[in-house]
């Protein structure tokens, strides 16, 4: 989605000639955002809900935002600019706002900080002048449909894969649901009504985590009243999608100077996904985009800060005496802080990438120059200030089970039987770097054409762009860590990439010198080569292979080298024919690159085709989410104060060989109280060990137990005024409650598989 500044009216045209300029500027914005509210309604999203969500969006983040970031830049560029920006600046705001209401206990009137904000630049004069800007540069109308049609694309897409999978509310007791889900739902309801924030699933457990972008959540449903639920599972996670495209956009006409440099990036980080020729899809690297942001939303949270932020430290790293785009200014000195440290608990893999990116970028000035570029230097000691900050405040120096071990997670690929001979080996291990390149980074290749149009002499900015890109899928094959989360670093150098590649695939496409009517057939010919590629998969591609982890990547190879054979013998035709044809000389290059580029886009397709296949999330790990269970967790949220604790008889997912998978969720989650103990498996503390490790506190969980197969009022009395549990939810289908609980607490609801009891408060009833 796109917004574009009205061109000034002169009064010497005719009223429906402005009518009509204004309708075509604006009509991308309006269908964007129609279609978006399409989509939601037809994934049963309450209407009065979406009025909330606009609201909330609208007054508490993009108004505050915006005025703060006009406030802070020196000279407008476009309104999409700063409403785009404004609206990163508003959930940077948004942060120290939240905690500073939820240690004074004030979280209902957390809805008074933009309001206080509005204020402010209504009181002050000097002010004043943010709240209207008319010297705004025009917006190309292609540059809005095309930045509308990658919002469009992406939210199908997150439709087909994530909302029409996964309802708001289960509907019945053989509902399925993807797993984290409700974890992450669980951590927008601690956000909601605790301070500090612990790991609701063990309510004395502190919460060593990137936890900000469920803040965000929390405040959603605080400001807008909107049932989190909604918020988690429909609002959230395709608001922030349309925000990370359409701040990509501006991110890559800001930085090159060229508008569509910014649309191309767009497409190239939203629409083009990764490449694979399996059905369903398989990612041996990592997982497709969309699943990567909705099973854990601080992807797409930590990426709308990621973008603005290379936005302001591009400014500031860019010496370019024609720069077509006015500078930020001064300004930048604030906003770089402030999206750093952001940044730094929005996900742990945004400041390293970032403070390599940096040091790079110093490095070359420093040779090129000869001179210490201190603004670099300094923004390169914030960034580790920050880091350091979310190492030791918000993660207490935990890491997750990640540790530097190269090429492990390339390894299991090329391991090698002991009767290979060498040669073997060394070809199996540069097909597995061929594949990994091929899967993970083709969209990238537009970087090879700028490296060597510049003929290696980059602009600082382009060194920094450079410097991320390259730093992303270095953490990826320097460091491990358990279930492959170390993919979010090649994610994280995706921001920089995407603009450095649609960067160079503009210079190449302005050097072929391409005619209205060349920019016209390259578009059909990139078209109908997407739609050829996914016809082909949908029509060819197979189950990858089952057997050993390199047999996985055998598909994508044959594809590759097909493609490779296929682009050869393409060349070998296109130099004879452009003899003949005028029109093909010096241009093979860029429809090479098209050609290359758009290698990714049965990606996201493919994985559509997986998700229809399999209801209700099926087509990854799911768990069951009864509705009865959900129906008891809600019933007690509201019969329960907030800081009430629960305590449950369920604790596993599922027992196998006599091991509890940990990782139950439900109550917390939907209940949005702190449980004594529920499921452990996402704990810190254990989280790299696995979902069996045992509970690390057994004398806890054998008394939590005990209050529901042999309750007695001195323990019961331990669990209240120790633990602060007033309230027990069994499952009888995990074991029946015993006959004296009846006795010792009072029943509160019942629906045959579940019952919540009440404790006795001091005071109250038979104790």
């Amino acid at each position: 989605m796109s917004v574009t500044a009205p061109a000034v009216a002169d009064s010497s045209l005719p009223t429906t000639s402005v009518t009509a300029s204004a309708l075509r500027r604006w009509s991308p914005l309006v269908v964007g955002v129609g279609y978006f509210a399409v989509v939601l309604l037809a994934a049963d999203t309450p209407p009065l809900d979406l009025v909330r969500y606009a609201g909330y969006v609208l007054l508490a983040l993009i108004l505050p935002g915006t005025l703060v970031y006009r406030a802070l830049r020196r000279q407008p560029h476009t309104l999409v600019e700063d409403v785009a920006m404004g609206a990163a600046v508003g959930l940077v705001l948004e942060l120290p706002a939240w905690a500073g209401y939820a240690v004074l206990g004030l979280g209902d009137w957390l809805w008074t900080w933009p309001a206080a904000i509005v204020a402010v630049f209504v009181g002050v004069p000097r002010l004043r002048r943010h709240w209207v800007v008319r010297d705004y540069r025009p917006t190309p109308v292609g540059w809005s449909w095309s930045v509308a049609g990658a919002v469009a694309f992406f939210t199908t897409y997150l439709s087909v894969t994530f909302l029409e999978r996964n309802p708001i509310l289960p509907t019945s007791d053989g509902t399925l649901q993807y797993l984290d889900l409700a974890y992450q739902l669980s951590l927008a309801g601690e956000a909601k009504h605790q301070f500090p924030i612990h790991v609701p699933q063990v309510a004395q457990e502190p919460l060593d985590y990137h936890w900000f972008g469920y803040v965000h959540m929390a405040a959603t449903s605080l400001i807008g009243h909107i049932d989190l639920p909604v918020v988690a599972l429909r609002l959230t996670i395709p608001a922030l999608c349309a925000a990370a495209i359409v701040l990509t956009a501006v991110l890559g006409w800001r930085v090159s100077g060229r508008p569509y440099v910014g649309a191309i990036a767009a497409a190239l980080f939203f629409v083009i996904g990764e490449t694979n020729f399996t059905d369903p899809v398989t990612m041996p690297f990592g997982t497709q985009a969309s699943f990567v942001i909705w099973h854990g939303m601080s992807m797409i949270y930590s990426w709308v800060l990621l973008i603005a932020l290379i936005a302001v430290l591009a400014d500031l790293v860019d010496r370019r005496a024609d720069r077509s785009v006015a500078p930020i200014g001064r300004g930048v000195f604030v906003l770089v802080p402030l999206l750093m440290f952001a940044s730094s608990g929005a996900k742990a893999s945004s400041l390293p990438v970032v403070g390599v990116a940096l040091a790079i970028t110093a490095l070359a000035m420093l040779i090129r120059t000869r001179r210490i570029p201190w603004a670099v230097v300094v923004a390169g000691l914030t960034a580790a200030a920050a880091q350091l900050f979310a190492t030791a405040v918000l993660y207490r120096f935990k890491a997750y089970g990640i540790e530097v071990d190269p090429f492990a997670s390339l390894e299991p690929y090329w391991a090698t039987p002991t009767d290979r001979p060498g040669w073997a080996g060394a070809l199996a291990v540069a097909a597995v770097f061929a594949a990994f390149l091929v899967n993970m980074q083709l969209r990238v290749v537009g970087v090879g054409p700028l490296l060597w149009l510049r003929r290696g002499r980059l602009e600082p900015v382009q060194w920094f762009l450079l410097g991320g890109t390259l730093a992303g899928p270095a953490f990826f094959l320097l460091l491990e860590q358990p279930g492959g989360a170390n993919q979010y670093f090649t994610r994280a150098g995706f921001t920089f990439a995407v603009v450095l590649s649609a960067w160079g695939y503009v210079l190449l496409a302005e050097r072929a010198e391409l005619t209205r009517r060349s920019r016209t057939a390259l578009g059909l010919f990139a078209l109908v080569l997407a739609v050829a590629l996914v016809s082909i998969q949908l029509r060819y591609a197979e189950p990858a292979p089952a057997g050993e982890p390199s047999d996985w990547l055998r598909p994508l190879l044959w594809w590759a080298g097909s493609l490779a054979v296929l682009a050869v013998l393409a060349v070998g035709l296109w130099l004879p024919a452009s003899q003949g044809i005028p029109a093909l000389r010096g241009r093979g290059a860029i429809a090479l690159l098209t050609a290359v580029l758009v290698v990714g886009a049965p990606g996201l397709v493919m994985d559509m085709q997986k998700s229809v296949r399999s209801p209700n999330g099926g087509a990854y790990a799911v768990i069951s989410l009864p509705k009865s269970r959900i129906d008891a967790a809600r019933w007690t949220r509201e019969h329960s104060a907030p800081g009430d604790v629960v305590a449950t008889n369920v604790h596993c997912l599922a027992v196998v060989n006599g091991w509890c998978d940990s990782r139950s969720f439900w109550l917390s989650a939907y209940a949005e109280r702190r449980v004594l103990v529920e499921g452990w498996g996402f704990a810190p503390r254990v989280a790299a060990l696995g979902a069996y490790t045992p509970f690390w506190d057994q004398e806890l969980l054998r008394r939590n137990d005990a209050a529901f197969t042999a309750p007695t009022e001195a323990g019961l009395r331990e669990l209240r005024d120790r633990y602060a549990v007033r309230w027990l939810v069994v499952d009888r289908s995990v074991g029946p409650e015993s006959p004296e609980l009846r006795q010792l607490a009072r029943l509160g609801f019942d629906n045959g598989r579940m019952a919540v009891y009440q404790l006795p408060g001091p005071g109250e009833g038979r104790w």
